[in-house]
């Protein structure tokens, strides 16, 4: 058992030196588990759990989510961008629910009604309906008492996703009503080891994406995790030093803000750094399409976060659909309201294998195989 006391140790050291004030850091984190497996390497430490995850058109991505008892299962988009569990219910009657398979309380002996309603607005849609309380079950963890939202309206954008709800990710501090969201609940009901949970994202709709909760799966990177110090605790905000092509700023001169975001399938930003950097790697200059033969000879883009380089080459950053082709840039006006901020989404996340540790409060980042 002498690991254990190292182990032990180890772990108390982490918290202590994590509870320290976030800064602008260069040196890797290394959790203990990292520690320890470099000591122990045969040492079953951890335990995880999985959900597979399926990839439609590299724009969504989602699991499966059972409510209720007996259980009645839905899919979900993974979204580490908000905060919020939601499902498509019986409540819902407009044209945008009809083709839907829908949650239905009645059927359910745990279930319970929340105290308000809701109402969450997305950068690509409203919905609003009602809050409950059930057991739900995800990646084989079953928690209990979980509050969570059924809709009863959704606009155009929202009823047309290939799934019949939402997974929001991120702390409660941006759940709307201020409810608790799934993940926390796995911390504070002991159903997870580690307090981070990791995602590996697939390319060109093949299969094998994943949510992992309480550990990695190391077969889907290569090389170090490199860890970056969360800047708030709401999304998984990341401080950026610059955006570069060929060695020149393009967007995002003397710092900005980015959130790694799953629920958005672009890298997302203001208008004038993405019509840079639409320019920089020869996009057209009144939209974002490209000539798909000049891939082979596109520039890579770089996003330096916290000080550390991570690349995306042309074969990442442009998408095809049918016979064209574009870069997954887009760009939001200054009316959006959220001024120098960042979304690095799904065309970001693919080419690195990302990990959240909630307990620590950083993001790890390591090159996606």
């Amino acid at each position: 058992m002498k690991w254990l006391v190292v182990l032990c140790a180890l772990v108390a050291l982490s918290e202590c030196l994590h509870r320290m004030p976030l800064i602008k850091m260069k040196s890797p984190h290394k959790s203990p588990r990292d520690i320890v497996k470099k000591f122990y390497p045969n040492a079953e430490v951890f335990q995880t759990e999985t959900e597979p995850l399926t990839n439609y058109y590299d724009i969504y991505y989602y699991g499966v989510v059972s409510i209720g008892t007996p259980p009645q299962s839905f899919t979900f988009q993974i979204d580490t961008g908000s905060s919020n569990l939601w499902v498509d219910s019986v409540y819902c009657t407009g044209q945008t629910c009809q083709n839907q398979k829908k949650f239905d309380p009645q059927q359910s002996s745990t279930f319970k009604w929340g105290s308000q309603s809701l109402s969450i607005q997305y950068g690509s849609g409203h919905m609003t309906g009602y809050l409950g309380i059930d057991t739900i079950e995800v990646a084989g963890v079953t928690v209990a008492q979980q509050t969570f939202g059924m809709a009863g309206t959704e606009d155009s954008m929202l009823g047309s996703m290939p799934c019949e709800g939402i997974f929001g990710l991120a702390f409660q501090s941006i759940a709307v009503d201020n409810v608790v969201p799934v993940f926390d609940n796995m911390i504070q009901q002991n159903l997870v080891s580690q307090q981070l949970f990791s995602l590996y994202l697939s390319r060109n709709e093949q299969q094998g994406s994943e949510l992992i909760f309480g550990g990695v799966d190391e077969s889907h990177y290569t090389g170090q995790i490199t860890w970056i110090p969360l800047i708030s605790e709401s999304w998984y905000q990341v401080y950026m030093d610059s955006i570069t092509i060929n060695g020149q700023i393009v967007a995002c001169d003397g710092g900005c803000h980015a959130i790694i975001d799953s629920g958005t399938a672009l890298i997302v930003g203001p208008s004038n750094g993405i019509n840079n950097m639409n320019a920089g790697v020869g996009a057209s200059s009144t939209s974002n399409t490209v000539s798909c033969q000049n891939i082979q000879s596109m520039p890579d883009v770089t996003f330096t976060l916290n000080g550390h380089a991570f690349t995306i080459p042309a074969s990442a950053y442009v998408m095809q659909w049918g016979s064209g082709c574009s870069t997954g840039f887009e760009g939001f006006g200054s009316g959006r309201g959220i001024g120098q901020l960042w979304f690095l989404g799904d065309v970001f996340m693919r080419q690195y294998y990302s990990i959240f540790d909630v307990g620590t409060k950083y993001v790890g980042l390591a090159q996606a195989v």
